[in-house]
């Protein structure tokens, strides 16, 4: 039977010959077309991945991922659009069969993907927007998002990214800052372009420099009704930073604000406990009054379990690697009450 809805995989690379044809084998067999935006690879990406099958167009960089996007989304020309990144891949038994399923499926909602991220040590989940109807465009220099008062469907596709391992992230080192800061100078007070910063400077350790940018987007939500969906993520992150820099009391301080915000988030209370822990470390004749506490927020970690739902979510945050650090806790301090 025809399809009734063509599908197409979206992608711009630049310089993504190590990883395009993996991305393009994983999913080709399961999409009507397949068009790589090339941005102005120097390697193999433009050969390899018309070997495998998809269609090629090229772009003159201009530092803003919407207009890249859109224009491969205009040379896509499909009803349905699955936008995935050159160090993506599609995994899953299941997301074949749903992809395929989108044939037959009217294009008049966003879908969303599970994304797993790999990074040194472990793995994140998050929920994206990245299935969407062929009118559909992207907004944002940077962490560009669809524009759409569609309504977002959950769909049964599972994707991996190991873009942030240590060996791809030097890649993409100072790119991602300055397309942010240039962002931020065109909209100074947007909260989640400071979160994205100071992510971005956090993951390459910086963490100065992403406690600026984490303080600033908190200012800017100060006016704000609503807590964004990232913000447990913000939070958590953080935490980490404040833990690295030693400020255990400024964290102390900041983690007591969030606890009714943060409090279904595994991660955040996670975060909180290793920041106590270095605390005690440091100051070993806290370790009385502080032990205590990181047994409690190790313990709530696991009472609110595993949370994939949530932006940012690292594997085992809410099960196993909350109960190792609470055995490693009760083994050090015996004597402890807890």
């Amino acid at each position: 039977m025809a399809s009734r809805w063509r599908t197409c995989l979206v992608v711009i690379a630049r310089d993504e010959a190590a990883t395009i044809g993996r991305l393009l084998d994983s999913v080709r067999p399961f999409v009507d077309d397949a068009l790589v935006l090339d941005t102005g690879s120097t390697d193999d990406t433009v050969r390899l991945a018309q070997a495998a099958g998809a269609r090629v167009a090229h772009f003159t960089w201009i530092d803003d991922f919407s207009a890249a996007r859109n224009a491969a989304l205009d040379a896509a020309g499909a009803d349905w659009h699955l936008v995935l990144d050159a160090d993506e891949w599609l995994i899953g038994e299941g997301s074949g069969a749903a992809l395929e399923a989108l044939r037959a499926t009217p294009p008049d909602f966003v879908g969303t993907i599970a994304l797993q991220d790999h990074f040194d040590g472990g793995t994140a989940r998050s929920r994206l927007s990245r299935v969407l109807p062929g009118a559909i465009r992207y907004t944002g220099r940077i962490h560009e998002q669809p524009a759409h008062s569609l309504p977002i469907r959950p769909l049964d596709l599972h994707v991996a990214h190991d873009g942030y391992l240590p060996e791809r992230l030097h890649v993409k080192q100072g790119r991602n800052e300055q397309l942010l800061r240039a962002a931020i100078e065109d909209e100074p007070s947007n909260p989640y372009l400071w979160y994205q910063l100071g992510k971005d400077l956090s993951v390459y350790e910086r963490f100065a420099d992403a406690e600026v940018a984490f303080a600033t987007a908190a200012a800017r939500l100060a006016d704000m009704s609503l807590t964004p969906t990232w913000w447990s993520d913000l939070a958590t992150r953080r935490l980490f930073g404040l833990k690295s820099l030693k400020r255990h009391a400024d964290g102390m301080v900041f983690a007591e604000a969030q606890l009714q915000v943060c409090a279904e988030s595994p991660d955040f209370f996670f975060a909180l406990g290793d920041l106590l822990l270095d605390w005690a470390a440091d100051q070993p004749e806290q370790a009385e009054v502080l032990v205590p506490m990181i047994h409690d927020a190790w313990t709530r970690c696991l009472e609110i379990g595993e949370r994939p739902d949530q932006p940012g979510a690292v594997a085992g945050r809410g099960s196993d690697l909350a109960a190792y650090n609470l055995e490693l806790l009760r083994s050090t301090f015996p004597r402890n009450p807890r």
